[in-house]
């Protein structure tokens, strides 16, 4: 399934076209994966809609994906990567970051998130939404087999980038963390939240009651609507919205030297003239702080891995077929479905 054209979801409700394309040719020290499952994002909205530039089109999109390596750049059925072995018949994740220079100041201090030359699955490079996918070897990860392949998508955007957010606030056990917005990956953030911080009041910010349920649900202390005043003040505040209006709305529920942690990569255009609400004196005097999440490294997807196994966090997914790719999509853009969703391919 490829994006051939930059299309309005509102206007169009099959955006994503079936494409017959060749098995990808390996160079040396790439890897072909069979795909087995692809999450579906909202990034792939923010790139069928324009928000997002792609490098060419058509391009397949999708980023969450889980499959076996099945040919190896070389003669060889195994190679090594990072000090990993990879090896013909493992599964593997691969995720957003598809490659980095690996040279510049930002990839030697372990931020290769932000390289210059980063290249992201599905948006730079053929992604998942696929039956095949190359990728470099050291850009994927070995998939634990307590996880299935439908757990493992949802954990390798949603997870990762969520436990990147995470991270970012600086925040100890105590202190209280709000989630505006409670979808694909502020739900398994909350989980994660509840594990590392067990101290913590985790608050859930939604527009939708059934969302607001859930995260009762899933242990928050409190739940409300994005314009609602929280019980207490908050030291970290994690936005998932699409939009600007709850960002704006959120600031004044946080404590001095709070922090906010916006994870988009873009935010829709419709209502950013409502930024002009922003009140200095509300909203941001008292050394709060707004931060943004740009990607993620490879280490954030291991590591999330390794913390939803520890913990048993397994997050909470639908499965649509690939060729219901796009119902997938509108239902993202609809909130048709809460938590996760996965496209079955193998």
């Amino acid at each position: 399934m490829a994006i051939t054209k930059i299309s309005d979801l509102k206007g169009n409700k099959a955006p994503l076209q079936t494409v017959d394309m060749p098995i990808p040719e390996l160079a040396t020290g790439e890897l072909l994966i069979k795909v087995n499952t692809c999450g579906v994002c909202h990034t792939e909205l923010d790139e069928i809609e324009g928000r997002l530039e792609l490098t060419e089109l058509p391009i397949i999109p999708g980023h969450q994906v889980v499959g076996s390596i099945v040919e190896t750049g070389g003669e060889e059925d195994q190679v090594e990567a990072g000090g990993e072995t990879r090896v013909v018949g493992m599964r593997v994740g691969i995720g957003w970051i598809n490659s980095a220079c690996g040279r510049c100041e930002y990839c030697k201090s372990g931020c290769e998130n932000l390289c210059p030359e980063f290249k992201a699955t599905g948006k730079d490079v053929n992604g998942g939404y696929s039956e095949y996918i190359k990728v470099s070897q050291r850009y994927c990860v070995p998939i634990p087999a307590d996880l299935s392949d439908e757990e493992a998508s949802a954990l390798l955007c949603a997870g990762a980038v969520g436990y990147r957010a995470l991270r970012l606030c600086n925040i100890t056990d105590g202190m209280n963390l709000g989630f505006l917005g409670f979808g694909a990956s502020n739900h398994l953030v909350l989980k994660i939240a509840r594990a590392v911080f067990p101290e913590s009041k985790l608050f859930v910010f939604a527009r939708s009651e059934e969302e607001r349920e859930f995260g009762k649900e899933l242990g928050a202390s409190w739940c409300g609507d994005t314009a609602e005043t929280s019980p207490l003040k908050l030291n970290a505040i994690i936005d998932t919205t699409p939009v600007w209006k709850p960002v704006v709305d959120i600031l004044k529920n946080l404590k001095p030297n709070g922090r906010l942690v916006i994870n988009n990569i873009r935010k829709e255009d419709a209502d950013k003239d409502y930024l002009l609400n922003v009140d200095y004196a509300r909203d941001l005097w008292m050394e709060k702080e707004v931060k943004t999440v740009a990607n993620v490294t490879l280490n954030d997807i291991k590591e999330v891995i390794n913390v939803a196994l520890a913990h048993n966090i397994r997050p909470k997914y639908q499965i649509y077929d690939l060729l219901d790719a796009n119902k997938a999509i509108v239902d993202i853009k609809e909130k048709g479905i809460m938590g996760a969703k996965v496209l079955k391919i193998a």
